[in-house]
């Protein structure tokens, strides 16, 4: 009998997991149907989006480019989730349509949150998906703001601030974040990313935390104003609540608890990737949410359901990072190297040499997920895992010399 597989969300790791999935069963010989139920019939480079905030036209594909016919694709929004039968209800052109899934994979990404900023919901911009950030680059190219503040030092604030720095040179701009600018990076990295923001004559507050957004713009918890015409905040996420109303195992944001496969912890046939899950690397400590990660997760999950669909034992390694990259501007960038546990090594790379870097990533990964990208797939996720063993390995020898 067919074993039907569905992966709600067409983001990086949901498109990753269907299109896996799809490969690995074709390749395997296991009869599984694979459906990719997405809202709309585009694939969106995420990461792209504060390029697309700052007024450039990028990072928007068809979803059917990066398929083929292992593939069904449904355009709709998935509405409810019915672990006991097994049945996702997806509304499509108005209509409700009931999925049945045998595997079903939850990819439904993340959105904006407040982050504890009142008012941020109401008065502040964000480039959390794609309509948000089409919206404020309207908002720029129509008001004209002379002061926008961002708030958020951490790698998309910074995308944001440089961003539209670069490409609206008259703008002052103001970011502002609760601890210092680009928290992951090290000296280096951090001095360089400093460097840039004077550069391109952003104003820094760091240690600075926003308790309002209102009309006239922020307010600090001390009780001071920061004036702004156009504030964008970059601070908390919200996720889908279908798997926390479905009674799945979630965290305290809703996210699933998943074990090293990318398996729910409550519920079997049911497996969550990227910004939905709640996953670990290397001394259990919690994934970042990111592309970085949210690829290897959907390979993961793929190739741990078609595993077990084959009767074998899907791999259980953790992921460990390999490097942080930041764009600052079209013209500068930092790429920060990492150890497995994505502390920060000594070496970066800056100036054009990481914009060019960063550029290649990018594209590299919507090239991975579009036709072929297979064979890089299976070299990514192993890079990933690799970067883990060996980081474990080291780890525990270090830890035995300091017992012994």
């Amino acid at each position: 009998m067919t074993h039907d597989i569905v992966v709600l969300g067409a983001g990086y790791a949901g498109l990753a997991a269907a299109r896996r999935a799809a490969h690995n069963a074709r390749r395997d010989r296991v009869d599984a149907r694979v459906t990719l139920v997405n809202a709309t019939a585009d694939f969106v480079e995420r990461v792209r989006l504060h390029q697309v905030a700052a007024g450039q036209d990028v990072g928007v594909h068809p979803l059917a480019d990066s398929l083929d016919d292992r593939v069904g694709l449904v355009v709709g929004r998935a509405e409810g989730l019915d672990t006991g039968d097994g049945v996702v209800t997806v509304r499509v052109g108005g209509t409700p349509r009931r999925i049945p899934y045998d595997t079903l994979v939850l990819a439904l990404g993340s959105t904006a949150g407040s982050g504890g900023v009142a008012g941020a919901g109401e008065y502040a911009a964000t480039v959390a998906g794609l309509d948000r950030a089409r919206a404020l680059a309207r908002r720029v190219a129509d008001e004209r703001p002379e002061r926008v503040a961002v708030v958020g030092g951490g790698l998309t604030g910074l995308e944001v601030a440089t961003e539209l720095a670069e490409s609206h040179p008259g703008l002052r701009l103001h970011l502002l974040t609760r601890g210092r600018a680009a928290p992951g990076t090290g000296p280096r990295g951090g001095a360089h990313v400093r460097r840039t923001l004077h550069r391109l004559g952003v104003d820094l507050s760091e240690d600075t935390s926003v308790a309002a957004v209102d009309a006239d713009g922020l307010v600090l918890e001390g009780g001071d104003r920061v004036p702004a015409d156009l504030v964008v905040c970059n601070v908390g996420f919200a996720v889908p609540s279908l798997a926390a109303d479905a009674g799945l195992a979630v965290d305290g944001d809703g996210r699933v608890l998943v074990d090293a496969t990318q398996r729910s912890v409550s519920h079997p046939d049911v497996y969550a990737v990227g910004d939905a899950a709640h996953a670990t690397g290397v001394r259990g400590r919690e994934l970042r949410m990111s592309c970085a990660m949210g690829l290897p997760m959907g390979w993961s999950a793929a190739d741990a359901i078609t595993a077990r669909l084959a009767g074998r034992e899907p791999d259980t390694a953790p992921f460990g990072y390999l490097f942080q990259c930041v764009s600052l501007g079209r013209r500068d960038g930092l790429v920060q190297f990492v150890r497995a546990d994505d502390s920060p090594r000594p070496f970066v790379l800056t100036g054009r040499v990481a914009a060019r870097y960063k550029e290649y990533i990018v594209a590299s990964a919507y090239g991975g997920l579009r036709g072929g990208g297979e064979g890089q797939a299976s070299l990514n996720l192993f890079l990933t895992r690799a970067a883990a063993r060996r980081f474990t390995r080291r780890s525990g020898r270090a830890q035995y010399a300091r017992v012994a």
